[in-house]
């Protein structure tokens, strides 16, 4: 059986996973950003604390996604994706703009930023550490 390190290592290697994880994250916040219908989700009350998970995992998503991708970068476009939902939002009669939610989605993206070791295990992760290469 694998030692459970390397599956961990393999799972964090997995750009492509993270990639499509990303997107669907994308769609799925996009979504239910801009629906008025209910859905039985698992979420918080506070309309805040749902914005900063949502930037949290967007951030650890796109990290996994591209991890030798700069914070200059990918924190400046989720921001902008951030206020994107907020402009929409806006001109929707059953939401409107708060700049508190984007303040809390920039709360969500530098917790998502913090260091933690898978990051820099998947950072590492290259082809040119393969045993296969030339």
């Amino acid at each position: 059986m694998p030692h459970p390190r390397n599956l961990i290592e393999t799972l964090l290697s997995m750009r492509r996973l993270w990639q499509a994880a990303l997107i669907i994250s994308i769609a799925a916040i996009l979504f239910l950003a801009t629906t008025n219908a209910s859905y039985p989700i698992p979420s918080s009350d506070n309309d805040k604390v749902n914005h900063i998970i949502a930037f949290i995992e967007l951030t650890i998503l796109t990290r996994l996604a591209w991890p030798r991708l700069s914070a200059w970068w990918f924190a400046p476009a989720l921001l902008s994706f951030g206020l994107m939902l907020e402009a929409v939002q806006a001109t929707l009669p059953y939401r409107h703009f708060s700049m508190a939610d984007v303040l809390a989605d920039a709360f969500g993206i530098a917790i998502g930023m913090l260091p933690w070791p898978g990051l820099r295990i998947a950072r590492q992760a290259d082809l040119r550490d393969s045993p296969d290469s030339v």
